[in-house]
């Protein structure tokens, strides 16, 4: 698992970069405002699609039922697959177009009258990058069920690259209309990628038609998944409505702060990914063991992670940021995003543990209750925290879907818990009181920050060796 995780990761870390500059050169063009605000509302709809479809939505919903289709039936299969993606994702292009309007009015009511044009007229070119988001996801479904990762890892670089040359070409030149076509072909450039690929699985002209049954098929497997990633999603629209009510550029940290506290998350992709794809083929037996090397390694992957971003939240908003207005507020925001990465990572695993035996509805219960509790949260603590209350309620939000997941799994005594919490609160408890006394200068934050994730990182390896089968304990 973690050799397959870790090719995976690799691949993926390109397309990571690639995604950090696009959101650097779009603040550093139109600084951290209004304006970068407006296009940000604009693109909430397409990256929640893109968000939920690289979360696994799609993955996950079809994994077990690609593995039920017996061998001489798949290219078919395949192509009405294929086609009955594409067509609800050309349907969701036009239906996002016709209603940009109001959908903008929704997304961002603080925004005054001139940024919601500039954001209607971008979303009116963003829309189109939808049915390439679906049909990608769709082709990944095969592709990693047969083992083959690696293709679908360079999909975020196809994304982002064409964005981020329109935005280092043109500089602050580069018009929202420009940044959105450059979005779409991004999009469409991810999925013809994978086209080749997909041919040499089966995928006959001739069957290329809707399939009504498979159609609703899927549909049973999507909805409670689509369920809980459309309840995730309303949390972030919430976000962004009240983050629109406290003054300008503020949604424009929240989007850097997420961007910047979901770089470990690319490699916990992978590692979800790769799971979901052996729990799915082995025995109900076979999954807890799986499970708990996988929370091993989450637990790997996000806490050292967290605890260098918690230390070195300052010195890289001066180093990526200099001089831009408005970013002193990011820095403390990062931190709370960090402490919530170890969280979201269990979270991620323990729903693909539910998934890999057929049941989509547990976990979108669980995430549910997580949601609801972040969205009661977030207006108070928003109204008396300002910006810091809107990562506290995430942080109430993510610890909620956990602890439900592990309850109504009955995993509490069976997945090492207290282990893997205190393997990750002690370093990360003793990294935020160490924050006062950690040198000013930037490089030097840095380097400090760096060398104690590597101790970190050191430290939960030597206790929990996620390379090794877990035992049960």
């Amino acid at each position: 698992m973690l050799g397959a995780s870790g090719a995976l990761t690799l691949v993926t870390v390109a397309g990571l970069a690639a995604g950090l500059g696009r959101e650097w050169l779009l603040v550093h063009n139109w600084g951290a405002g209004a304006r970068t605000d407006a296009f940000l509302v604009a693109l909430f709809l397409p990256e929640a699609v893109r968000m939920m479809l690289g979360g696994g939505l799609l993955s996950s919903a079809a994994m077990a039922w690609w593995q039920s289709v017996p061998g001489a039936d798949r290219p078919a299969q395949l192509s009405r697959f294929t086609f009955g993606m594409a067509s609800v994702g050309a349907g969701l292009a036009v239906l996002c177009w016709l209603t940009r309007e109001g959908l903008l009015r929704l997304i961002g009511p603080g925004l005054d009258a001139a940024h919601l044009v500039a954001a209607e007229q971008a979303l009116s070119v963003l829309a189109w990058s939808l049915p390439a988001f679906i049909l990608q996801a769709a082709w990944s479904v095969p592709l990693h069920a047969d083992g083959r990762y690696l293709l679908s890892g360079f999909a975020s670089l196809a994304y982002n690259l064409p964005a981020v040359v329109c935005l280092a070409w043109l500089g602050r030149d580069c018009t929202e209309t420009a940044v959105a076509w450059s979005f779409v072909g991004g999009a469409v450039f991810s999925a013809l990628i994978l086209l080749p690929d997909v041919r040499r699985l089966g995928l006959p002209w001739r069957e290329l038609r809707w399939s009504g049954a498979l159609m609703r098929q899927m549909g049973k497997q999507v909805a409670p998944l689509l369920g809980s990633a459309l309840t995730g999603q309303g949390v972030a629209l919430l976000e962004r409505v009240v983050a629109s009510y406290l003054g300008d550029g503020v949604i424009t940290l929240l989007n850097l702060a997420r961007k910047l506290a979901n770089l470990p998350l690319v490699a916990l992709t992978a590692v979800s990914q790769v799971l979901l794809g052996l729990m799915s083929r082995g025995q109900a037996a076979d999954r807890e063991p799986l499970l708990r090397q996988g929370l091993a390694a989450s637990t790997l992957i996000t806490t050292p992670a967290a605890l260098g971003l918690l230390m070195s939240a300052p010195a890289l908003v001066a180093l990526l940021f200099p001089g831009v207005n408005g970013t002193d507020r990011l820095a403390p925001l990062l931190g709370w995003y960090a402490v919530a990465l170890v969280i979201a990572g269990w979270n991620a695993l323990l729903a693909r543990y539910c998934h890999a035996a057929g049941d989509t509805r547990l976990p979108f219960a669980c995430d549910l209750a997580g949601s609801l509790a972040q969205a009661i949260a977030m207006p108070l603590l928003a109204w008396a925290f300002g910006l810091m209350g809107l990562a506290a309620a995430t942080l109430i939000g993510v610890t909620v879907t956990c602890a439900m997941l592990l309850h109504h799994n009955g995993l509490w005594p069976r997945v090492n818990l207290a282990r893997l919490v205190l393997v990750s609160a002690l370093p990360l408890a003793a990294g935020g009181l160490s924050l006062g006394s950690l040198p000013a200068e930037p490089l030097l934050r840095l380097a400090v920050a760096t060398v104690a994730g590597l101790l970190c990182l050191g430290l939960v390896a030597t206790v929990l060796r996620p390379w090794r089968p877990a035992v049960a304990p």
